[in-house]
């Protein structure tokens, strides 16, 4: 009888079919899993229409993946690892091999289409009213995703917006050949039609899907006419020709259309440049001068600032470990006010108290001077470092504080013992043991500060500009803000995504080889110690 009760509790346990379907766990796995499922499927469904093959196959493996892990009993240690492993894929690898296909491509102003999206886009950049094109009775229409155009050709109403081309639509309603209703649309009046006046005259609907056939356009609101385009594109040539002044333009290999004169047509297309981004930082004229000259600022910045913190945060250490010492506990305290700070908001406050006209140095401290502390270059450059030093150091008196503290009170007693005096007990016993325990956190430190983007933008903005570079890169710009100038997300110069891009994969080069030198110096002092 205890044989069989044991071998029935056995098969319970191992068989997912029995007892976990009468679980409240197996309903809530079920539930979760068929909302992921959904917004996974939506995801394959959007690349496929978008024509995106990996990234469909990414979704399509990982819904495999996830299924097979959460509904079979195979797999029971990959339920606690495959979570963590897509999201690694998804955030991290994904990321970085994206990155770096961007840095081999021409992707940024100009180029964010492909070749077709680009020959469209030409056509349609060189539309001209067509001759004798009659007038079409207009009205403009509005929803949530914006402008509309509905026209009446041959008695129907065809609607269409700037994505969509015209559309025969027998639910509308007309009225003395106009269009005063369409479902799903709001006709516009005449005030809401000068409200938004430039949006009007700016609409462009594609009469079909083929781009020769031109567009729509309507200049009031009231009446529309067709547009032709005086560009032809010749699909076995491969060339665009003006049919106004007779000049084609030639795929340069390059992602774009050119002339033989060097006119470059003003959309091109993204396509793949080899190593043009890495090189062109070093080789362009205008790049070159300016990139030496951030790159050694990155490096005096960085190397700077771990120096200075950590010296600052090793005196004010020491004198806090002195047996000596009263109120030590208050003393740290305020020490460490500086790192409790969030860092962006800190470096605000300096942008303040910095200002040139009523900054709080200048007005208290100095009497109300004039000295410009975040336009000057100089002067902007020790600013930085000044503030930097006051946000880092009681990171390093923290650091600091510890590896003293973990230093054995023996080995210094013995050095003493053995007849050595203070300050050789400190550099040939001491140091060398703190520097051990220290030196990967400078080594992080180091990388920190090389990539310090908050600190630069909230307080200069990278500025001042480098004279006549006609380049949106500043004097104090590190590499990673010169990245991010260099990207357009500034709002200022052209978004150059792919030099961005390669410069970021740079970076990363760099600081990986300085930090891979370091740890190998460092392994070698902690064999000689």
């Amino acid at each position: 009888m205890g044989r069989r009760t044991l071998a029935r509790t056995t098969d319970s346990r191992t068989d997912p079919g029995r007892n976990d379907v009468l679980r409240p766990g197996w309903f809530i796995k079920i539930g979760a899993m068929a909302v992921l499922d959904a917004a996974l499927l939506f995801c394959l469904y959007s690349a496929v229409m978008k024509e995106s093959w990996p990234i469909a196959g990414a979704v399509l493996a990982a819904l495999a993946v996830l299924n097979y892990t959460y509904f079979t009993n195979r797999s029971r240690a990959l339920k606690y690892l495959v979570p963590g492993i897509l999201l690694l894929l998804a955030y991290n690898v994904f990321g970085i091999a994206y990155n770096g296909y961007i840095a081999f491509t021409n992707y940024g102003d100009g180029h964010y289409t492909d070749k077709d999206g680009a020959i469209a886009a030409a056509l349609a950049q060189h539309e001209r009213r067509a001759e004798g094109s009659e007038s079409l009775p207009a009205a403009v229409l509005l929803n949530d995703d914006g402008l509309g155009l509905a026209v009446i050709i041959d008695g129907e109403v065809q609607v269409g917006t700037a994505e969509q081309p015209l559309e025969v639509t027998s639910d509308a309603t007309t009225e003395g050949g106009t269009v005063t209703a369409v479902p799903d649309w709001q006709v516009l009046t005449f005030a809401e039609l000068l409200s938004r006046q430039s949006e009007v005259t700016e609409l462009r609907v594609p009469y079909s899907d083929d781009a020769a056939d031109g567009s729509l356009r309507t200049p009031d609101g009231r009446t529309a006419y067709l547009y032709l385009s005086t560009m032809t594109f010749d699909p076995e040539t491969d060339t665009l020709t003006d049919t106004e002044t007779g000049v084609t333009y030639t795929d340069n290999g390059r992602g774009n259309f050119v002339s033989e004169d060097g006119d470059r047509l003003q959309t091109g297309w993204v396509t793949t440049i080899g190593w043009d981004n890495f090189t062109k930082p070093f080789t362009d004229d205008r790049f070159a001068p300016v990139v030496l000259q951030v790159f050694v600022w990155s490096v005096v910045f960085a190397v700077t600032s771990v120096l200075l913190s950590f010296l600052f945060g090793l005196i004010v250490a020491v004198v806090m470990n002195h047996t000596g010492l009263k109120g030590k506990k208050y003393y740290r305290s305020v020490m460490i006010i500086p790192y409790a700070f969030p860092g962006f908001m800190s470096a605000l406050l300096w942008a303040g108290m910095l200002n040139t006209k009523y900054g709080f140095i200048n007005e208290v401290f100095l009497g109300g001077a004039d000295i410009p502390w975040l336009t000057d270059p100089w002067l902007a450059k020790i600013a930085i470092i000044a503030v930097n030093l006051w946000l880092g150091f009681p990171y390093m008196f923290l650091i600091t504080t510890g590896a003293l503290q973990a230093i054995p009170h023996e080995v210094t007693e013995a050095a003493r013992i053995d007849g050595a005096s203070g300050p050789q007990t400190w550099y040939r016993i001491v140091l060398p043991l703190l520097l051990i325990a220290v030196t990967p956190l400078l080594i992080a430190g180091f990388a920190f500060n090389f990539n310090n983007f908050s600190l630069i933008y909230m307080l200069t903005r990278g500025g001042p500009a480098f004279a006549g570079s006609g380049l949106p890169i500043g004097q104090t710009d590190i590499l990673i803000s010169m990245v991010y100038q260099i990207s357009g997300l500034s709002g200022t110069g052209a978004r150059e995504y792919a030099l961005a891009s390669a410069l970021s994969i740079l970076i990363f080069l760099f600081v990986g080889a300085v930090a891979l030198i370091s740890f190998r110096r460092t392994r070698q002092l902690e064999e000689i110690h």
